[in-house]
C-alpha cells in the first residue's frame, strides 16, 4: 500500500537527519529511507567512532608521559578491546538518541534501499520512492511531495589498491581492526590520513604517510601544513610528499610491500598494513537517478543555491553533492533545502565562513581563505600570529606548540581567515567563525577580553599583533 507524505528523505545520516527534524518542526509529514542505521557514516564510521579512538590514543600518550606532571605511572599498556568497547558504547548512546528524536518528531523511519521510480500511476513525476526492506518484507510505496537525497559518501580508492580488510584498508575497515597493527603505511595526506596517523602514532605504531601533494594537509594554510609536518616527525612519523604510489608494485605476503615515485627517484615501503586516504566518492549508485532530470557532475548531485536539482521537487545535500563534505555543512544544507520547500526564504549557505577541523594532535581549525588565497585573489593582506608558548594555559596544560594565525585585509580591516594548531583549537575555532558572520576586525577581537589564563587568550593576541599590538609577544 502506498503511503503519502511531504517530504521523504533518502539517507538518514547527519545531513538527513537533521533535514527530517526540521521538516516536523515546520509540520510537513516526514519519512526517512536509510538502509543501514540512522546516524549514517558520521555517526558508525567516520566522525564519532575516529574522536573515540582518538581521545584513547590522546590519553595513552600523555599517561606515558605523567612524570612530567609529577605524576608516577607504570606498566602503561593499551587494551585495544575496552578502546572500541568505549567507542561501540558511545556510537550506541548517540544512536539511541537519533532514534529518539525520530520517535519525538513522528518521523517515519524504513529501514531498506530507497530507488527514485519514473513518472507512474502515483505521480505524473519522478519521485516516488519504491523502499526495498532489509527485513524482506514486501517493498514500500512511498509518495512524497518533496524529496531530499542525502545518501553521503563512502571511502575512495586507487585503482590497484583494492581494500580487503586484511592488508588494505579504508578508513571503514581501520575502525574496526581487533588489534593494532605493529606498522602502517598511510596513502594520503590529507584530514583523514593525519588523523589517523596522528592516532596510530600515539597508540605506538610505526607510521609513514606518503602524500601526492607537496605537503600535508593542503587544503590548510602554508604555515599550518609546515608546522603540521615538523611535530608530526617529532612524533616519529615519516612524512613522504611530492610522492606517487605506484599501486601495480603492491606486494601482500606476511605484510605489505609498496613502492612511490618520489621526485624522480623509486622508493619502496614496507608496512603491516596500508591504509589508504585519498578522499571520498559520492553514493549516486542504485537510488533511481537514471528515472529522473537530475545531472550529475565528476561524481557528485548538481544543484542550485538552495539545493535543488534539476527535477524542482527533489533537493540533494551533503556529501553526495561534493564541496565542503563535513558533517556540519550537511546538517546547515538540510535545514536550507527544507525551509525552501516550506516557503520559509532561507539564506544560501556561505561556505567561505564554515569552520573546518582537523582532530590531529596537535589539533588544526579554520575558518575562511588562507594567506595565499588572500593574495590570489588580490587582497593586500596583513597577518597576526602568536605562539601558544606564550599562553599561561598552554603552559601549564604541557602543549605549547602551535599558534594561532589570523588574516586581514589591509585596506578594509575585514578578517579574511582564521587559522590554528595547537591545544583544543577545534573547539576554539567557533569565536573566529562569528567574528566572521559578524564582520568583526581583529581590533574588536583584540579588545574582547578573554579570561586569564585560557588557551583562548592566543586568538586575542593574535588579533592584536595584525597591528603590531600584541602584548605578550
Amino acid at each position: 500500500m502506498a503511503q503519502e507524505y511531504d517530504l521523504v528523505v533518502l539517507g538518514g545520516g547527519t545531513g538527513g537527519y537533521v533535514a527530517a527534524i526540521r521538516a516536523s518542526q515546520l509540520g510537513l509529514k516526514t519519512a526517512i529511507v536509510e538502509k543501514g542505521k540512522l546516524g549514517g557514516t558520521c555517526l558508525h564510521k567516520g566522525c564519532i567512532p575516529s574522536k573515540a579512538l582518538l581521545r584513547s590514543a590522546e590519553v595513552y600518550a600523555t599517561t606515558k608521559r605523567s612524570e612530567e606532571y609529577g605524576v608516577l605511572a607504570h606498566d602503561i599498556t593499551v587494551n585495544f578491546n575496552k578502546v572500541q568497547e568505549r567507542k561501540i558504547k558511545i556510537i550506541d548512546q548517540l544512536h539511541k538518541g537519533v532514534q529518539f528524536l525520530m520517535k519525538q518528531g513522528k518521523i517515519d523511519v524504513f529501514e531498506g534501499i530507497g530507488r527514485i521510480l519514473g513518472p507512474s500511476i502515483f505521480s505524473p513525476m519522478p519521485g516516488t520512492i519504491s523502499v526495498e526492506m532489509n527485513n524482506g518484507a514486501e517493498n514500500e510505496m512511498l509518495i512524497p511531495k518533496n524529496v531530499i537525497i542525502a545518501t553521503g559518501s563512502r571511502p575512495r580508492t586507487l585503482p590497484g589498491l583494492d581494500i580487503d580488510g586484511q592488508y588494505v584498508m579504508s578508513s571503514d575497515e581501520a575502525l574496526e581492526m581487533e588489534q593494532l597493527p605493529e606498522s602502517i603505511v598511510i596513502v594520503g595526506g590529507g584530514v583523514i590520513g593525519i588523523e589517523w596517523a596522528s592516532m596510530l602514532s600515539d597508540f605506538g605504531v610505526e607510521v609513514t604517510v606518503i602524500e601526492y601533494a607537496d605537503r600535508i594537509i593542503p587544503t590548510e594554510d602554508k604555515e599550518i601544513s609546515k608546522e603540521m609536518q615538523r611535530l608530526m616527525k617529532k612524533k616519529g612519523i615519516k612524512i613522504v610528499t611530492s610522492a606517487k604510489v605506484l599501486s601495480e608494485t603492491l606486494v601482500k605476503d606476511n605484510g605489505v610491500t609498496i613502492s612511490a615515485e618520489v621526485k624522480g627517484s623509486v622508493k619502496e615501503f614496507k608496512a603491516e598494513k596500508i591504509l589508504v586516504s585519498v578522499g571520498r566518492q559520492a553514493n549516486v549508485e542504485g537510488i533511481g537517478l537514471d528515472n529522473t532530470e537530475i545531472q550529475v557532475d565528476r561524481g557528485f548531485i548538481t544543484t542550485n543555491e538552495f539545493f535543488q536539482t534539476k527535477e524542482s521537487h527533489i533537493y540533494a545535500i551533503g556529501d553526495v553533492i561534493g564541496g565542503l563534505q563535513l558533517a556540519h555543512v550537511a546538517s546547515h544544507e538540510g535545514i536550507i533545502a527544507v525551509e525552501h520547500i516550506a516557503g520559509k526564504d532561507p539564506s544560501p549557505l556561505q561556505y567561505d565562513l564554515v569552520s573546518r577541523c582537523i582532530y590531529s594532535h596537535p589539533e588544526v581549525s579554520s575558518v575562511g581563505i588562507t594567506e595565499d588565497q588572500a593574495k590570489e585573489k588580490g587582497f593586500k593582506v596583513k597577518v597576526g600570529k602568536f605562539s601558544f608558548k606564550g599562553i599561561g594555559k598552554a603552559l601549564v596544560f604541557g602543549e605549547s606548540d602551535g599558534f594561532v594565525k589570523i588574516v586581514a585585509d589591509e585596506d578594509t580591516n575585514d578578517i579574511l581567515g582564521v587559522h590554528m594548531i595547537g591545544p583544543h583549537v577545534t573547539d576554539m575555532i567557533s569565536e573566529a567563525g562569528l567574528a566572521m558572520v559578524l564582520d568583526a576586525t581583529p581590533w574588536e577581537i583584540g579588545h574582547t577580553i578573554h579570561p586569564h589564563p585560557t588557551l583562548s587568550e592566543a586568538i586575542g593576541e593574535a588579533a592584536l599583533a595584525v597591528d603590531g599590538k600584541a602584548i605578550h609577544s
